[in-house]
């Protein structure tokens, strides 16, 4: 199964149309986002019928409506949340909080941890487990492009993820 992974997109709805037409024209099934959606108005265009959505809470979700919006479509996790899909288990967390994210990583207890808030592409390996940012709004000392990240369920560690430049 493919998995899209988005983060940071911050209300810019270009990046989130972008964004959803690659992923519809993935075939993705899942679509994780994580964080810093901001407002309602740029959640609704993940309303897919191609896929299911989840969402967490970023630092700048400062719109408490942004939950009961998700929740109308898909899953909202809150801060935190965990999935398991085709025997994968995914943690998924905005990643404010380093120590929190590291520690996310450093439990051995998932096979990927997934964050954004830093809007750098991140790609790493660590005593079993891999962390993903897919990246997000480009922004002064970040990546200049807007990425996304699939996740293939039907492989493993690194090889299993793919950043697409979008933007």
């Amino acid at each position: 199964m493919q998995i899209g992974i988005v983060s940071d997109t911050h209300d810019n709805l270009d990046l989130v149309d972008r964004a959803v037409d690659f992923l519809e024209s993935e075939g993705v099934a899942r679509v994780i986002h994580c964080g810093d959606i901001v407002a309602p108005f740029s959640a609704t265009p993940f309303d897919s019928d191609n896929f299911e959505f989840y969402a967490v809470r970023g630092n700048n979700d400062g719109e408490w409506a942004l939950s009961k919006t998700v929740d109308e479509f898909g899953t909202y996790m809150g801060d935190c949340g965990r999935l398991t899909v085709d025997g994968v288990s995914i943690a998924v967390y905005h990643g404010t909080n380093k120590l929190l994210r590291e520690a996310l990583v450093d439990s051995g207890e998932y096979d990927y941890v997934l964050h954004g808030h830093t809007h750098e592409r991140t790609l790493e390996a660590r005593n079993g487990t891999v962390r993903v940012n897919p990246g997000g709004l480009p922004i002064p000392g970040s990546d200049d492009t807007f990425h996304v990240a699939t996740l293939d369920t039907e492989q493993s560690g690194t090889e299993a993820i793919t950043h697409h430049e979008l933007a």
